[in-house]
């Protein structure tokens, strides 16, 4: 897993792990698709950067806007994954709404992810796959002790 920048021959993907808090616990979003749970991410497109690309699907994909990306810009990678061997880089926000729809994509002709949870840390870690628990454990560290 990198810290700051992924290898330039795989495909990068970006995406931004939501959290809320409710009675000072944080619930983290995770959104399903078929039996695999994640945060919402996608492809960064040509002369998009990261960050642009993670706001972007954030809102395309659950229709949350106005993140606060009140812990900074810092960002994590998973390491090579899928067909592709691709790269998907998170960063870390707090999200003032809860709200979450999962709007149909015109490209495909329907949701891109069958449902959503809010979940607290361990329910979240339950659910992720192998390769996006270093990333919830990170943020989760990062939002504890701001490191």
């Amino acid at each position: 897993m990198s810290r700051h920048g992924s290898s330039t021959t795989h495909p990068l993907s970006a995406g931004v792990v939501i959290v809320r808090f409710q009675n000072d616990t944080p619930y983290y979003l995770l959104l399903r698709v078929f039996k695999y749970w994640d945060f919402p991410k996608g492809l960064v497109e040509n002369g998009e950067r990261p960050l642009e690309a993670a706001v972007r699907e954030v809102e395309e994909e659950t229709t949350l806007t106005d993140l606060n990306f009140h812990w900074g810009y810092d960002f994590r990678e998973t390491w090579p994954y899928g067909k592709y061997s691709k790269i998907a880089r998170y960063y870390l926000a707090e999200s003032p709404e809860g709200e979450v729809d999962l709007p149909v994509n015109p490209e495909i002709g329907r949701p891109e992810h069958h449902d959503y949870r809010w979940l607290t840390f361990s329910e979240a870690r339950n659910r992720v796959c192998d390769r996006v628990k270093p990333i919830l454990d990170w943020a989760h560290d990062y939002i504890q002790n701001g490191s």
